[in-house]
């Protein structure tokens, strides 16, 4: 028969969080800087190679969005259905031997996530979404509480957007450590209250995530409320407010003031 993309999807993010747990503790890793500053370590592209020969291979009229390979815009708007990869999430830590790195892959249909799986190796923490059939953590089904209080409520993000929360009380998470994608997947289970970020923020590092918290109950959006579109010719959102339904109306509230 033939394989379902939840299926394919989980299969390959399962193995591609394997071989980056193997080549996290590979002494000497090969690592240099991009031109826009940030990290890429050999093992970002060879999980970006696994996800190409696992996905791309078993779904070749599909688009294709993934940090580690060049976007082709052109190309990949004119599929409706778009695979959107982040091969490591959080590369600085992978690279520095903490724990707090994932693996992220979501697909997309007509500008929506409909799949998505965030996996973190190093805690063995497996998350899958399926639209309209709820999120699980390790087979554990999850859901937000939610409040519309802000008091005390520990909020992850940028510095810049946490500033404008101080004065409502949150407890402020700066967070550097945690990558985007751990961030949503956090909200999601609910060790966060919310997670937002002001600024630029690439497709690669939400969409996955975004489900996460939809199917958790959540609600996702830019920064002023606007919710996000994939597969656009640029391939990011502005900004990201994530909580449950009532908190997010609140900080959007907040941040809009």
């Amino acid at each position: 028969m033939p394989v379902s993309d939840a299926e394919l999807l989980f299969a390959t993010v399962r193995e591609a969080g394997a071989l980056g747990l193997a080549l996290s503790t590979k002494k000497d890793l090969r690592h240099w800087t991009k031109p826009d500053g940030s990290h890429v370590t050999e093992g970002d592209l060879a999980i970006n190679d696994l996800f190409e020969q696992r996905l791309r291979a078993a779904r070749p009229d599909d688009g294709w969005l993934s940090e580690e390979t060049e976007d082709d815009p052109q190309a990949r708007m004119a599929h409706e259905r778009l695979w959107i990869i982040d091969p490591i999430d959080g590369t600085r830590a992978f690279l520095e031997g903490r724990k707090e790195w994932c693996v992220a892959a979501a697909l997309a249909v007509k500008g929506r996530p409909v799949l998505a799986c965030v996996f973190t190796p190093r805690h063995d923490e497996f998350f899958t979404a399926t639209q309209g059939e709820g999120v699980s953590l390790n087979g554990v089904t999850l859901t937000i509480p939610d409040s519309a209080s802000l008091e005390g409520a520990p909020i992850a993000g940028n510095r810049k957007a946490l500033a404008s929360l101080a004065h409502l009380g949150i407890a402020a998470d700066p967070s550097g450590s945690l990558p985007l994608q751990l961030r949503l997947a956090h909200v999601a289970a609910g060790r966060l209250a919310g997670a937002v970020s002001i600024g630029k923020r690439n497709d690669w590092d939400l969409a996955a995530g975004e489900l996460l918290v939809l199917e958790a109950g959540g609600r996702v959006s830019g920064a002023s409320g606007e919710g996000y579109i994939y597969n656009r010719p640029q391939p990011w959102q502005q900004g990201l407010v994530a909580a449950g339904a009532k908190r997010h109306a609140a900080l959007i509230e907040a941040l809009s003031a």
